[in-house]
């Protein structure tokens, strides 16, 4: 099925504005980049590898900056999130996006694959939102959008694991919305589906090893569970993403925002 080519709507408070986005050398994080730099907001690219931030950032352009960081590790996140305070001279958007998956039946999951799967997915948005939130109280206002998934709304066999850690982000975000409000904060959340990315040609082989099928197979299935018709894209999220960052969502707090091309409807 052709992907329509979308029509971009504009939003002029963003122009001017600094963004801080984990995860966004690659895939719905880059996406995000990219869509908020054309929005004239100026991004710093976070990611845990340094030379594919250092590539996203020349291609996004916009006087977007690359930055390591590690969003399991509090100090990384502090260095990153200041490093990126001193290069644009402040920030009033969070994106919450790195992200990992592994895949195995429950009943086969490693200790080592629980923790990794919480210290980044959860873990991660925990320290990357309190430490951009710190900064967004002193200065009165600030959004913070996080990356759960679908998953994060209906278990998914052979990913509980991962499901488990992106219905702590859900958790996590209405709570801390419901902090947030009366300092002027709105903090959400977007939940892709099946999005066409690295990670997912990775669970993509994966699953069909785990159920005894193609990969075609399992991206037909993906499709034939989606009523849209097809395999989702990165700017598919950013389209949302960019929306929650912008004042069209200013009344807006709290939210799990489901953008899964109808998989999930509630």
């Amino acid at each position: 099925m052709t992907v329509p080519q979308p029509v971009v709507p504009t939003y002029p408070d963003l122009a001017g504005k600094r963004a801080f986005v984990t995860g966004a050398a690659v895939g719905i994080g880059r996406a995000i980049a990219e869509a908020l730099t054309r929005q004239g907001v100026r991004v710093a690219i976070a990611d845990l590898n340094r030379e594919a931030a250092e590539e996203a950032a020349g291609s996004v352009g916009g006087g977007a900056i690359a930055i390591a960081v590690d969003v399991r590790k509090r100090a990384s996140v502090e260095t990153a999130f200041a490093e990126a305070l001193e290069a644009l001279g402040g920030c009033e958007i969070a994106v919450a996006n790195a992200g990992v998956s592994t895949m195995n039946p429950a009943l086969d999951l490693t200790d080592e694959e629980w923790d990794f799967n919480f210290d980044v997915n959860t873990r991660g948005v925990f320290l990357t939102n309190q430490i951009a939130a710190r900064h967004f109280v002193k200065n009165g206002s600030g959004v913070i959008v996080n990356t759960a998934s679908l998953a994060a709304k209906v278990g998914a066999p052979l990913l509980a694991h991962y499901s488990a850690s992106k219905f702590a982000v859900l958790g996590w975000t209405q709570a801390l919305a419901r902090e947030l409000a009366p300092k002027g904060i709105r903090v959400n959340a977007v939940c892709p589906g099946f999005v066409k990315t690295s990670m997912q040609a990775r669970e993509v082989e994966w699953e069909a090893t785990l159920r005894g099928m193609t990969a075609e197979g399992v991206l037909a299935d993906y499709v034939a569970q989606t009523p849209l018709g097809r395999i989702e894209t990165p700017e598919d999220v950013a389209s949302v993403a960019v929306f929650l960052c912008s004042d069209g969502a200013r009344f807006m707090t709290g939210q799990g925002i489901n953008v899964t091309g109808g998989v999930y409807m509630t």
